[in-house]
C-alpha cells in the first residue's frame, strides 16, 4: 500500500510514550491505545515507521509488532503467558547433556554450565542430567523461575516469550533479556548441538532458512529488551 503519512514523532502519553503519525497516535491491531513505557523504545518504533518508503510494508515494523503483541495479547492473558514461559524451566535445553561424543559433551559443559551457574546464583539451581530422559526439577525451583518471569511487565514478557520460543531455553532467554549475553551468543548456545552436526554433515537449505528466522527473532527480542531497559 502507499505510505499514508509524512512525519513520525513521539509524545508523552498515559502509560509512557505514544508514537504519532502526522500528529495522530498509532493504534494496535485491535484498535487499543498504543503506548510503550520508555522514550528510547518509542523513538525506535517511530524510526521504523519513518524509514518506510513510498510503499508501506507493515511486515517491516518489527518493534511495532512486538509492542502491539504485548498490548493486545500478553497483557490480557498475563497469567497464561507467564505459565507458558515458566514451563520451559522444567525441560530446559541446558539441563540435558550428551554423554558421547566427548567433543560435544565438552562444548556443552563449556558453553552451558556458566549460564546455568549464573541462573543458579540469580534465581535457583536447576538439575542437570545426561541423555534425553526427563529430569524432575524440584517444584520449589520451578516456582522460583515462575516468580522471576511474573516480575516482568507486559513488554518484557512479550520479548521473553519470543526469545524462549526461539531458543528452547528459559535460562538462555532470561540471560538474553537481562543483557547477560547478546543475541548471537544466545543463538550459538541454543544451536550448539545442531552446529556440531552441521560441521560433520553440512547444512540443508530449509534448515538454513529456519535457523535464519530463529536468529532474527532472537535479535528482535534482544533489541526490544535493550530499548526497554533504557526507559
Amino acid at each position: 500500500m502507499k505510505r499514508f503519512y509524512k512525519k513520525t514523532s513521539v509524545a508523552a502519553a498515559e502509560g509512557g510514550f505514544a508514537v504519532l503519525l502526522d500528529g495522530k497516535p498509532i493504534r494496535t491491531p485491535t484498535k487499543a491505545r498504543f503506548a510503550v513505557p520508555g522514550c528510547a523504545l518509542a523513538e525506535a518504533i517511530a524510526a521504523e515507521w519513518q524509514a518506510q518508503g513510498e510503499e508501506f510494508n507493515p511486515a517491516e515494523l518489527h518493534l511495532t509488532r512486538l509492542a502491539g503483541t504485548a498490548i493486545d495479547l500478553v497483557a490480557p492473558r498475563r497469567a497464561q503467558i507467564v505459565a507458558e514461559i515458566a514451563n520451559y524451566a522444567g525441560t530446559d535445553l541446558l539441563c540435558y547433556r550428551a554423554g558421547e561424543p566427548p567433543e560435544l559433551a565438552a562444548r556443552q559443559l563449556g558453553t552451558w554450565q556458566p549460564l546455568l551457574d549464573w541462573a543458579a546464583s540469580r534465581y535457583a539451581k536447576l538439575a542437570v542430567t545426561q541423555g534425553v530422559s526427563p529430569v524432575a526439577q524440584d517444584p520449589k525451583i520451578l516456582r522460583a523461575y515462575e516468580a522471576a518471569v511474573a516480575d516482568y511487565d507486559s513488554m518484557q514478557l512479550a520479548a521473553l516469550y519470543l526469545a524462549t520460543s526461539a531458543l528452547g531455553s528459559l535460562v538462555l532467554a532470561l540471560a538474553l533479556i537481562e543483557g547477560r549475553i547478546d543475541a548471537d551468543a544466545a543463538f550459538a548456545a541454543a544451536q550448539l548441538d545442531e552446529d556440531f552436526q552441521i560441521e560433520r554433515w553440512g547444512l540443508e537449505d530449509e534448515a538454513a532458512k529456519r535457523r535464519a528466522a530463529l536468529q532474527d527473532d532472537i535479535r528482535l527480542a534482544a533489541r526490544f529488551a535493550a530499548l526497554h531497559r533504557d526507559a
